[in-house]
């Protein structure tokens, strides 16, 4: 497996500079038993500890060169291309129905929703997916960032994945993002609109630096990259629908603060 792989690197870096893993650790910021399972292939290393590392251990490359292989293991295949596009995506934005866009979960939120999951993951599992989903979130504050455009069913807010607690944070949080960050747009589609575009389900949207514009969906027979101009259009003139039917981003924030106060 990559893990292995990219384990037996940082090991042979690791004592090549005759370091313990505790002051390998130190070095690129992390604990010793954090290092220590990556190097026994236990957990899949974050994309930014291998930037860290193949520089704190003057590993030349060898680390780096390794990314691609890690986020083969971190994410689905459809969805590993819709990662990396991500990361210099100029606009996301997407239509949910039943949870809080990834980008804007709390770890909390996160990790509840993986532990209902049915099929159940084992808990290292549980744990590589939030790992995953909150590195993806770096997106958000990264130098010249996406516009980021969301419509959520009104009902995402009333879900408890995880008790009370977690969806309070998680809209408190959701309401953070919101008043922090000017290139984020979050409307609701309110559950008693009677007028509504999006029944046929949730999609994914992303504008890329270079042009092209991509929409990615999920459900349970699987997932789909599209990439055909034809098929993408028709759904980001239906992403503009949907944001003239739903909240302003005025009301929405109203409304989620008023949902919160509630719980």
């Amino acid at each position: 497996m990559g893990r292995r792989l990219v384990g037996e690197l940082l090991r042979i870096h690791r004592v090549r500079m005759d370091l313990t893993q505790k002051e390998a650790g130190e070095l690129v910021h992390v604990s010793e038993s954090c290092f220590g399972a990556y190097e026994r292939g236990e957990r899949i290393p974050a994309i930014e500890f291998l930037k860290a590392a193949d520089g704190a251990l003057d590993a030349r490359g060898a680390l780096l060169a390794c990314v691609e292989i890690v986020e083969k293991e971190k994410y689905p295949p459809k969805f590993v291309d819709w990662v990396r596009l991500e990361r210099q995506a100029q606009v996301v934005s997407g239509y949910e129905t039943m949870l809080v866009p990834g980008l804007l979960q709390t770890e909390s939120y996160v990790r509840a929703l993986y532990g209902v999951r049915v099929p159940a993951y084992a808990k290292e599992e549980i744990e590589q997916h939030v790992e995953a989903r909150l590195e993806r979130q770096a997106v958000l504050t990264r130098q010249l960032p996406p516009h980021l455009g969301f419509v959520i069913e009104e009902s995402v807010l009333e879900r408890p994945i995880g008790g009370i607690g977690v969806l309070k944070e998680q809209l408190c949080h959701l309401l953070g993002r919101m008043n922090t960050l000017g290139h984020l747009t979050v409307q609701v589609m309110p559950t008693r609109r009677h007028t509504h575009a999006g029944l046929r389900g949730p999609f994914q949207l992303m504008s890329t630096e270079e042009g092209r514009n991509l929409v990615y969906t999920e459900g349970h027979g699987g997932s789909t990259l599209l990439s055909e101009p034809e098929r993408v259009n028709r759904l980001m003139n239906l992403f503009g629908i949907l944001r003239a039917q739903a909240l302003t981003p005025w009301e929405t924030a109203e409304l989620i603060e008023r949902k919160a106060g509630q719980l």
